[in-house]
């Protein structure tokens, strides 16, 4: 064989086996299970984004993200306050089934009219097969950073399944707490250079996306803000300060100013997913654990925000308490800029992130959510279900439990049996209670919600003994609080 001839095959041959090796390059890419970022927000309001309708504060990343995938209308977290819904996404079972139906430990008023069920444990039940244990199974690398709120020491996140969690050294240390609860829900304007630890949360989730790029990984971004104490950059709360002929008033300040920082670490989640060139094959998940707080729940605090235009806030079980923004950006399954009107809930997480990862459900494990994935990529709607809350305890509101089936939405005052009844399609603010004008509807889904709390074993108040009128509403220390 001569020179030339020599060259021209070994050219062909070196341009063949390239090809071959493009080829198993893009096999393996496009065969890699999607990445997943979800990222939960402390107390944020349906209300409190830009592409909810908010036109004060400053969400231009979220905006963003809404833009490039689907938000929902109607998204819902299983219960109105944090322990609860975050038990729910890490389970996929309603908080009544799981056993954690308040915060933890829980509110207490020890001489209200009803004395209250607790949780059945102070931590997340050790028999759930949480979903970062699946995701785990089928080769996810999985990390939790931030908040946690199911249980401390060997309840903690880094023993559910999470190899990485957020170091004890880069968790921004309290400052000495007041002794009265009032003194501190009044401690507002909270400022210093990382308040509520959004950039160190977010540094770690930028390092483990970094470290994890090559292989498939489950991000759990779980921010402390915007949670009271209010807290805020200087330079952030200055923005949102009042200002002569100003035509778009801020509730608060330092609130606005939290709200912004943490769209800014959205942002940067998004753009180090865009540098790694991994956006195209991560799934990002957007919510909130509950509705927005208006105002602490001794009253005594600051007016932080407006859940407007839905009635109610965070403890409660109108919409300002449960509605919650939920975006999903999933590129090549969702198209860009598209709305779903379709009620979902914190339960349906679990089931979906598994369809996601092409996981098999847990053996002898209830699921009571159901897979978003067809309602994402708008192939399948789901059958008209219904949606259940059961929030037997006292906080901004007395102990109730709810039920949404389409249009139609029922609510239970469990001291004195009070029923509501709203069309959410017509009345979303909750204005126009229609029990006497459509009483069918109100019987079948009162026995509805009373089947369905049997089903989950969901525990109710009991008449309490030491009532006392004078002093209601007094609050004390929770029986199963750490002394």
């Amino acid at each position: 064989m001569n020179s030339t001839k020599k060259f021209n095959f070994m050219f062909v041959l070196s341009m063949l086996v390239l090809g071959a090796a493009f080829i198993l390059i893009g096999c393996s890419s496009s065969q890699q299970k999607p990445n997943i970022v979800f990222i939960l927000i402390d107390d944020l309001g349906w209300a409190d984004i830009g592409c909810y309708g908010n036109e004060r504060h400053q969400t231009p990343h979220i905006d963003q993200l809404a833009s490039q995938g689907m938000r929902f209308t109607d998204a819902y977290a299983a219960a109105p306050v944090c322990s609860p819904t975050r038990a729910s996404i890490h389970s996929g079972q309603y908080p009544a089934r799981v056993g954690i139906i308040d915060f933890i430990p829980g509110h207490w008023r020890p001489y209200e009219e009803l004395t209250v069920p607790t949780n059945r444990t102070q931590y997340l039940p050790l028999d759930v097969p949480t979903i970062a244990a699946r995701l785990k199974t089928a080769g996810y690398t999985t990390a939790h950073f931030g908040k946690w709120h199911l249980g401390w020491g060997q309840y903690g996140p880094e023993h559910r399944g999470f190899d990485v969690t957020t170091p004890p050294d880069t968790v921004t240390k309290k400052k000495s707490r007041p002794q009265n609860a009032v003194e501190w829900l009044q401690s507002v304007d909270i400022t210093d250079d990382n308040p509520k630890d959004v950039d160190r949360l977010t540094q770690l989730s930028l390092d483990f996306i970094q470290q994890n790029r090559a292989n498939p990984f489950f991000l759990y971004l779980s921010h402390r803000t915007v949670h009271i104490p209010l807290a805020a950059k200087p330079q952030t709360v200055e923005k949102y300060q009042p200002k002569p002929g100003d035509k778009k008033k801020n509730i608060h300040p330092v609130y606005s100013a939290m709200v912004e920082e943490m769209d800014v670490s959205v942002g940067k989640v998004l753009q180090k997913l865009d540098e790694l060139h991994l956006a195209d094959n991560t799934v990002v998940i957007f919510f909130s654990d509950n509705g927005g707080l208006v105002q602490d729940y001794l009253r005594v605090g600051p007016i932080c925000t407006s859940n407007a235009p839905l009635r109610g806030e965070k403890g409660t079980l109108y919409e300002g308490g449960i509605r919650e923004p939920l975006i999903v950006r999933w590129p090549g399954s969702v198209k860009a800029n598209t709305i779903c009107d379709t009620p979902v809930s914190s339960i349906d997480f679990y089931p979906t992130l598994l369809d996601i990862a092409g996981i098999m459900p847990p053996e002898n494990f209830t699921l009571d959510g159901e897979s978003l994935v067809p309602v994402l990529q708008q192939k399948q709607a789901l059958e008209n279900r219904a949606l259940y809350w059961h929030y037997p305890v006292y906080h901004h509101a007395a102990p109730a439990g709810a039920i949404r089936q389409g249009n139609w939405k029922l609510i239970e005052t469990f001291a004195d049996g009070t029923l509501e009844l709203y069309n959410l399609r017509a009345d979303i603010s909750e204005t126009n209670n229609m029990v006497d004008i459509e009483p069918e509807i109100v019987k079948a889904l009162h026995a509805e919600l009373d089947a369905w709390r049997e089903a989950v074993g969901a525990r109710l108040p009991e008449t309490n003994p030491e009532f006392n009128p004078a002093k209601r509403t007094e609050w004390g220390q929770h029986p199963d609080q750490s002394r």
